[in-house]
C-alpha cells in the first residue's frame, strides 16, 4: 500500500511507480488512512465539525480527483459525438459544467454530514475507494496516461483480493450498527457513473476515475443522510 499512497494522498512519503500497480487490491484499505482526521474531527464534534471534517478530507486526499470530476463533467455535458465530448474533457479550460459539478459535490457532502454518523465518511471513502477500483476492472483505457497505466495491472487475482477486503472492512460495522448497510446503495452511484463514462468516452481515463471516487463519495453520503433521517434517526 506505501507506494500507491503518493498517487492518492499528500502523506509525504515516497512510494515506487512501478510497484503501484502491483498494489491496486489495497485501494479499500486506503479508506481507513484518508478518512482517519475527517472521522476524527465529526467524532469530536467541533464546531463546523462538518466543514473542518471536508477540509482536512482535502488536505489528505488532494484535489486532484475534484479536478478530474470537472473535466468530466464538462465532457459530459457537452452537445456532439465522442469526439467533442473527450476533446472538452481534456481541454484545459474549465468550463460551468465543471464548475457547477465540483460545487455540487461539495455542498451535498457538506450538507449531509450533519445528517449521519461519524463514521459515515469512513464507509462513504471506503465505497469510493473500491468503485476506483471496479473502474479499473473494466480495463477500458482512455488514452495513455496514469488511468491506463493502473489499469495495466489490473488482474482478478488483485479484484478479488480488493473485494475481500471491502467486506472485511464493511462487515464490522454493519454488526455493530446495521445502519452501516445503508451505504451500500451509494456504491451503485458510482458503478453509474462508470456507465455513463463508457458511454460518452468509449474508455476511462483519470479524469473519469477522479470523478467516480468524488461522486461516489458524495452519492453515499446523500443516501445516507436520506435513509437515516427517515430509518435510523
Amino acid at each position: 500500500m506505501k507506494n500507491l499512497l503518493p498517487f492518492l494522498t499528500r502523506i509525504p512519503v515516497k512510494g515506487d511507480f512501478e510497484k503501484a500497480r502491483e498494489e491496486l487490491w489495497a485501494f479499500p484499505f486506503l479508506s481507513m488512512v484518508t478518512s482517519a482526521l475527517p472521522t476524527a474531527v465529526l467524532y469530536l464534534r467541533l464546531p463546523l465539525a462538518n466543514v473542518l471534517a471536508l477540509l482536512s478530507l482535502y488536505l489528505t486526499i488532494g484535489l486532484l480527483h475534484l479536478d478530474g470530476l470537472a473535466d468530466w463533467a464538462d465532457g459530459i455535458m457537452v452537445k456532439g459525438d465522442r469526439e467533442k465530448k473527450i476533446k472538452a474533457m481534456k481541454d484545459l479550460n474549465t468550463g460551468i459544467a465543471g464548475l457547477f459539478a465540483v460545487v455540487m459535490v461539495l455542498l451535498l457532502q457538506v450538507y449531509s454530514l450533519p445528517l449521519v454518523p461519524f463514521y459515515a465518511l469512513f464507509l462513504a471513502e471506503l465505497n469510493s475507494k473500491f468503485a476506483m477500483l471496479l473502474a479499473l476492472a473494466t480495463r477500458k483505457p482512455l488514452g495513455q496516461g496514469l488511468g491506463a497505466y493502473f489499469m495495466e495491472g489490473m488482474n482478478r487475482k488483485q479484484m478479488a483480493i480488493g473485494t475481500a477486503l471491502y467486506l472485511l472492512l464493511l462487515v464490522p460495522f454493519v454488526l455493530i450498527e446495521p445502519f452501516a448497510l445503508a451505504s451500500l446503495p451509494g456504491l451503485l452511484v458510482g458503478v453509474y457513473v462508470v456507465h455513463v463514462s463508457l458511454k460518452n468516452f468509449g474508455g476511462l481515463n483519470g479524469d473519469c476515475i477522479g470523478a467516480v471516487a468524488e461522486i461516489t463519495r458524495a452519492g453515499t453520503l446523500l443516501v445516507m443522510a436520506f435513509l437515516w433521517a427517515y430509518l435510523g434517526g
